[in-house]
């Protein structure tokens, strides 16, 4: 969710690109003063995941949508960092407002699908009415957990979050519902901010790549991080075996 969001709260714990009412890291943020600046002012402080909501969708269009995004976030470069080949299905895990929906619709494919999730009921909303409007028929709006992205086993070739580890609180937990829910060979792409980012969280709420790696490990994953370099953050890829 940040530019994303995992509209995170409730929490329980996955975030998302924030996310509070369940989720909490998972999903979300990209906030560039946007959210996070919320967040700082109403987020929990602390070494813990950020926790905050996202309950109102059009509250956080401006930010998360704002044309300026692109040239830090690079949702291009993202995109193709993850490899997608057409007719895979793809989760963006606090998806947010859509910023990356149409760039995934299009990687996929008319044969393919992406999952877009929130733990926010309004922007689950908001993302079917996108979806339609952009005529976006491969694009299909979930509610997820904040502990539990709700991904059937073995369903996903990709799973992207931008902006929203750094809101899960059982990181290790949820990874290992992420490769569950991974086919053979698949993978989790996981893009957040480096200590330097003028963008983001607050810095004690950063996550050192090096971190999240031995997360994805611990959850039985493979490791590495992207060759792809971003502005202000790093891609940290884990891949089912």
């Amino acid at each position: 969710m940040m530019g994303r969001v995992w509209a995170m709260g409730a929490l329980l714990g996955v975030g998302c690109a924030g996310v509070q009412a369940p989720a909490a890291d998972a999903h979300a943020v990209h906030e560039h003063e946007h959210e996070h600046e919320h967040e700082h002012e109403h987020g929990r402080h602390g070494h813990g995941p950020l926790v905050h909501r996202f309950e109102k969708a059009e509250d956080w269009v401006a930010d998360f949508d704002d044309p300026a995004r692109d040239a830090w976030q690079k949702p291009d470069m993202v995109v193709a960092s993850m490899r997608i080949e057409a007719g895979m299905t793809v989760a963006d895990v606090g998806a947010g407002t859509g910023y990356f929906e149409s760039r995934l619709s299009r990687a996929v494919g008319a044969q393919g699908t992406v999952l877009a999730l929130d733990i926010e009921p309004d922007m689950v909303r908001y993302l079917g009415e996108r979806a339609q409007r952009e005529q976006l028929g491969n694009v299909k709006p979930q509610l997820a957990r904040g502990d539990d992205p709700g991904l059937a086993a073995a369903s996903v070739d990709r799973v992207l979050i931008v902006d929203t580890w750094h809101h899960i609180p059982e990181r290790v937990a949820y990874a290992a519902k992420l490769r569950a829910a991974l086919r053979p060979g698949g993978q989790v792409l996981i893009v957040d901010f480096t200590q330097d980012a003028q963008h983001g969280p607050p810095r004690e709420h950063r996550l050192p790549p090096e971190q999240v790696l031995g997360e994805l490990r611990a959850a039985g994953l493979d490791a590495e991080l992207s060759a792809t370099k971003l502005p202000e953050q790093y891609i940290a890829i884990g891949t089912r075996k």
